[in-house]
């Protein structure tokens, strides 16, 4: 990721996401480099195990994957806040 200049509280960034580079404004440069490692990091998972060469696909299964992972871990959450509440 390759940060280029402030506009105001915003920064410009440049990142690269499966072969393809977006640039982007973000406040917080590092959490986006997060970011941008897992989507990076889930489509080329995805392009391993798939048999497209579309980056479209792949993004649409990328985001599928980790929308099913981000509800999983709200089920557990709210399941968590559940028995704490069980437990007072």
């Amino acid at each position: 990721m390759k940060e280029e200049k402030s506009v105001g509280e915003m920064k410009r960034v440049e990142v690269d996401i499966f072969g393809e580079v977006y640039r982007l404004r973000t406040e917080n440069p590092d959490e986006l480099a997060k970011l941008v490692r897992m989507v990076d990091s889930t489509m080329k998972s995805i392009s391993q195990t798939t048999r497209t060469f579309a980056g479209s696909r792949i993004a649409v299964l990328a985001a599928l994957k980790i929308a099913e992972d981000y509800y999983q871990l709200k089920r557990d959450y709210d399941e968590l806040l559940q028995l704490l509440d069980e437990n007072k």
